[in-house]
């Protein structure tokens, strides 16, 4: 296994330290000493402090999911269980960075941007699969308000992970009651 170049060594750090201690109270000499390289090459290849930031969004993975792989027909609360479980995969290999996303949204428009991009797509993916796992008669439009809804769950779980104490409980309960609203939709 080879070791990590220099830029990996210091976007780590970074992610370390920003998470710890904040974006702002994180000076570049405490990155380079963390990554063990010189200050000045922290500058050559982050020319200012937000690129550093900049880059670590550019790193958080993409959830990149095809709904075949998660439906189980006729079952939503099935699909979406085993769907919050590939979710909660990916917050597992980025938790940290994930977490200082969250922190650092307030006051950085660019990671913000990331964010509400990222929240889109979890509403696709959450669409795509209530959609082909619904029972039919389903209104679209509660497939619509099921999406956003367990989308704004899973965020909110995500952005507070490491602090929950019961979220795959509350997160089941949860997926049993969309689950159940929407089949007693398609029924009426």
């Amino acid at each position: 296994m080879t070791e990590p170049g220099a830029r990996d060594r210091i976007l780590a750090a970074a992610e370390e330290l920003f998470a710890g201690h904040g974006f702002d109270a994180t000076p570049t000499s405490r990155i380079a000493e963390r990554a063990g390289v010189p200050k000045g090459l922290v500058h050559y290849y982050f020319k200012r402090k937000p690129d550093l930031l900049t880059a670590l969004v550019e790193r958080l993975p993409e959830e990149h999911l095809d709904p075949a792989n998660v439906v189980v027909p006729g079952d939503v609360a099935a699909s979406l269980h085993r769907l919050v479980d590939v979710l909660d995969r990916t917050l597992d290999s980025s938790a940290m960075l994930s977490h200082l996303l969250w922190r650092e949204a307030d006051t950085h428009p660019a990671v913000l941007d990331v964010l509400r991009a990222r929240f889109a797509r979890l509403v696709e993916q959450i669409r795509a699969v209530v959609a082909a796992a619904r029972p039919s008669g389903c209104a679209a439009a509660d497939v619509d308000s099921a999406a956003h809804l367990l989308a704004s769950a899973v965020s909110y779980r995500h952005s507070v992970a490491r602090h929950a104490e019961d979220g795959q409980d509350t997160m089941h309960r949860e997926l049993r009651f969309l689950a159940d609203a929407l089949a007693a939709g398609a029924g009426a």
